[in-house]
C-alpha cells in the first residue's frame, strides 16, 4: 500500500498504516548528476511502458544501494501522481521503476488516469530520501530542508520538504496540516506524547 507526502502515497512492506518505522535503510550517499539523469530515464521508461506498452529505451546499468524514494508526476503545475516508499525491498533503480509505475495509478486520480497522449507533457521528479530520524521535539526541523513523517497508532502521514513552501507556513502550521490532511488526526496531534515524529531530507532530480 502506498503512502503520501505532498499528495503522494507511500508504498512498501512497512508503509501500511500503523506499521513500525523502517530500520534497515542503507547510509546516505550523495548521488551525482549523471546518475540522477540515469534514474530519471529509468522512471521515464517505467511509466512509458506501463501506460503505452512501448518497449523501454536502453538505459545504462546502475548499481545503487537501497534508498527510499518518491516519484512525482506533474503536467505543468498540475499534480498527476506521487507515490514512494521509506522501506525499499530492492536497490534504488528498481525501486524508482516500481514507484514510477505505481505513481501512474495514484488512487486520487483513479477516474482521470494518465493517458498515453499525456506522456510527452508529464514531468518526472525524483525525491531520494535519507533514512528517517526520530525527533523528541516535534519542532526540531528546518522548513524546506526536512520532510516529516509521523504516526500515532494506526494513523500515519508525511509531507515532503517543499510542501507549503509557497503558502508561508511556519513549523506549527506544517505539522498541523500534516496531521489534518494526511494522517486524519486532529491538527494538534503532533503535540501528543502518543505521536512519533520523524524527519528526513531529500535529494531531488527533475526532468
Amino acid at each position: 500500500m502506498p503512502d503520501r507526502c505532498d499528495g503522494a502515497s507511500i508504498r512498501g512492506n512497512q508503509d501500511q498504516e500503523g506499521a513500525a518505522p523502517p530500520l534497515e535503510v542503507d547510509p546516505v550517499e550523495v548521488i551525482d548528476d549523471h546518475t540522477g539523469v540515469g534514474l530519471l530515464r529509468t522512471a521515464r521508461n517505467a511509466i512509458t511502458t506501463k501506460i503505452s506498452g512501448q518497449l523501454p529505451s536502453e538505459t545504462p546499468p546502475l548499481t545503487i544501494a537501497r534508498r527510499g524514494v518518491f516519484v512525482t508526476l506533474r503536467k505543468g503545475d498540475q499534480l498527476r501522481g506521487c507515490i514512494g516508499t521509506f522501506t525499499p525491498n530492492a536497490d534504488l533503480p528498481e525501486t524508482v521503476a516500481e514507484m514510477a509505475r505505481a505513481a501512474t495509478q495514484d488512487p486520487r486520480f483513479v477516474n482521470t488516469p494518465i493517458s498515453a497522449s499525456e506522456l510527452k507533457d508529464i514531468r518526472i521528479e525524483l525525491s531520494i530520501l535519507s533514512p528517517l530520524e526520530q525527533i523528541e521535539d516535534p519542532l526540531s526541523f528546518e522548513l524546506r530542508r526536512h520532510g516529516i513523517h509521523l504516526k500515532q497508532g494506526k494513523a500515519t502521514g508525511c509531507f515532503l520538504p517543499d510542501v507549503g513552501a509557497n503558502l508561508g507556513w511556519d513549523k506549527e502550521t506544517f505539522l498541523s496540516e500534516l496531521c489534518r490532511q494526511k494522517a486524519g488526526l486532529p491538527p494538534d496531534a503532533w503535540r501528543s506524547d502518543q505521536t512519533a515524529v520523524f524527519r528526513f531530507t531529500v535529494q531531488k532530480f527533475v526532468e
